[in-house]
């Protein structure tokens, strides 16, 4: 995995584009040379720019009347940042290939991985004369009765379809074929857990996880290998930075000799509080006997072309893909096994029915369902069911084994259809063509821009000015994710609901996300603020469950300067003391039916 900008080990390119591996970690400040570096001067340079430039200093917005309108923000976010404006191709890729974004208005907060293809293709008329109408650049998934460890012993024939897409996603994610092995999941849950009852546990008892929040894929991992028997730990995160506790997470992972420690889960950041963790944690587990699987779901696109993960080669990486962004988010998930790691996995009945997939060209409903039984249908809808579970919208499925000989008949005929069709996956291309640090600058200046608006919002008639919102991880930052935990506090300091907030969100076009923080350690020094920040997510009492709800914003790299400000000027009108009433009234003026707020 060759970085394109290769710096000495000592900081990192000026540009962002390959942060340095060991930065964060505290090990490295003893190996880092005692000059300032010019990448430290510059992050200094940035973080003093952004928080004393881009709104007057102590002036704090109190109306949501009062903000400055989308132009004049524009104009002052373009003379502090002015780099941004180099950065038109991105706006120009998203008017030419989802244009789909403007004409309904809609603005999304709520994605994570990446868009196979752009809007544009979905609207190109399809080039197959046959009967069957394939319609690309769609595709649905099929279960396999195969387990992970025969899947990478014996291999399985592969279409010409899932040839394309594989090499694709592979040179996409900056992996070489030499190296690894790529495996199609139903989904990025079906991948967490398809590893868990794969990897040895019963000799490598333990699994060590890096999440600041609950995510539901690696709750699944949790609960699979507890029933085999291995021992769950996780990492803290000190309060109110959220950074790791590096003591702790050393402690965990051991420094003797002894080897077959287990399986260590590591996130590169996370996608709810944008807080970005070292490289450096991979390579000491690496070092310590653990295997280490790399969660790169929330990395952004071309991430993986950074320096980092040239140096430091995970035993396992799961990411995943949907189809279209702003349109249609279904997809698959991946899964990726260093070859040399393979040996490590074992057979197990239970994994051959968890959700390795091939992927086949499209059908329309009809055409599945001619000559099908009731029953065939039946399964075929339960299995939606069971995806809707996580956190990519179920694909079409087609049942390979419990269909009738007719359909069995039109999925070879597709088969023989598809060896015509070209798969271009544009949303990859567009990824690629704007490149690494062109994606990384834009969401840097546009996450950093956001938090600032959030944060000089105040309520009004207030003597110390009460803040409206309150921001969890990192704050205005150089090298910080393009994600943000945050919530919104009425004028009696009371937490307006996550999922109110998502509702009304929803009402002005705005997709939101909630989250669940967790694994929250307090020092003696915040330890008064334990009680008054954390809820409990169950009823049951359990210490162990308890975290913070919030709500999550994620920018991608469509992501444009109106979108935030719309997710800005949104937020403001919680300075309202009476906005949620007024869109229960306003509602119910509109003559429809109530929903529960």
């Amino acid at each position: 995995m060759a970085s394109p900008c290769v710096r000495d080990s000592s900081g990192a390119c000026c540009d962002g584009c390959c942060p340095n591996p060991f930065v964060g970690h505290p090990e490295f400040h003893a190996l880092a040379p005692k000059s300032p570096t010019t990448a430290a001067s510059a992050r200094k340079e940035f973080k003093l720019t952004t928080t004393t430039s881009l709104f007057p200093t102590n002036v704090h917005f109190t109306n949501h009347e009062s903000l400055p309108s989308l132009q004049e923000s524009y104009s002052n976010f373009t003379k502090v940042f002015p780099q941004y404006l180099m950065n038109d191709e991105a706006d120009q890729v998203r008017s030419q290939h989802y244009f789909h974004l403007s004409l309904s208005n809609h603005v999304c907060f709520d994605y994570i991985g990446h868009g196979l293809f752009s809007y544009t293709q979905l609207q190109a008329p399809s080039s197959s004369s046959s009967s069957l109408q394939l319609q690309p650049p769609f595709f649905d998934v099929c279960y396999k009765s195969v387990n992970l460890n025969s899947q990478m012993q014996y291999g399985s024939e592969e279409s010409e379809l899932e040839c394309e897409i594989r090499k694709r996603i592979m040179g996409f994610m900056n992996i070489d074929e030499d190296d690894y092995t790529m495996v199609f999941t139903a989904n990025q849950s079906s991948a967490f857990k398809l590893l868990a009852e794969s990897y040895p546990f019963h000799s490598n008892e333990n699994l060590l996880t890096v999440y600041d929040y609950e995510n539901e894929a690696v709750e699944a991992m949790v609960e699979s290998t507890k029933k085999r028997g291995a021992r769950v730990k996780s990492a803290e995160f000190s309060w109110p930075n959220l950074k790791i506790h590096s003591e702790r997470l050393n402690k965990l992972l051991g420094k003797s000799k002894k080897r077959k420690k287990g399986l260590f889960v590591f996130p590169l950041q996370s996608r709810v509080s944008g807080a970005r963790y070292s490289y450096l944690w991979m390579s000491l587990a690496q070092d310590n006997g653990w295997h280490v699987l790399l969660d790169a779901s929330a990395l952004g696109p071309k991430h993986m072309d950074t320096l980092g993960l040239s140096l430091f080669k995970p035993d396992f990486l799961i990411c995943s893909f949907y189809k279209i962004f702003g349109e249609n988010p279904s997809g698959f998930g991946c899964l990726f096994v260093k070859k040399s790691s393979a040996s490590v996995l074992q057979s197990s009945t239970g994994a051959a029915s968890v959700g390795i997939v091939s992927l086949v060209p499209a059908m329309r409903l009809s055409q599945m369902t001619e000559g099908s039984t009731s029953t065939d249908v039946e399964m075929e809808q339960g299995s939606k069911s069971e995806l809707q579970k996580d956190n990519i919208s179920p694909p079409e499925i087609v049942e390979l084994e419990t269909t009738n000989e007719s359909t069995q008949s039109k999925i070879r005929e597709i088969s023989i259809i598809e060896s015509s069709t070209k798969v271009e996956c544009k949303g990859l291309d567009d990824a690629d063509s704007l490149g690494l640090i062109l994606i990384s600058q834009r969401a840097r200046y546009l996450i950093n821009w956001l938090l600032n608006a959030l944060m000089n919002l105040r309520h009004p008639y207030l003597e110390h000015g009460l803040p409206l919102v309150r921001i969890y991880g990192p704050k205005v930052m150089f090298n910080r994710g393009p994600a943000v935990a945050f919530n919104i506090y009425d004028w009696n300091g009371e937490k307006v609901d996550p999922a109110l907030v998502q509702k009304l969100a929803d009402r002005y076009n705005i997709s939101l996300s909630c989250g669940f923080l967790v694994n929250i350690w307090f020092s003696d020094k915040h330890a008064e603020e334990r009680e008054m920040v954390l809820e409990r997510r169950c009823g049951d009492g359990d210490r162990n469950d308890r975290g913070i709800s919030v709500v999550t914003a994620a920018l991608g790299f469509l992501t444009n300067f109106e979108d935030t400000y719309r997710l800005w000027a949104f937020v403001s009108r919680f300075l309202d003391a009476d906005f949620v009433e007024k869109e229960r009234w306003r509602y119910l003026a509109l003559n429809q039916r109530t929903i529960e707020i």
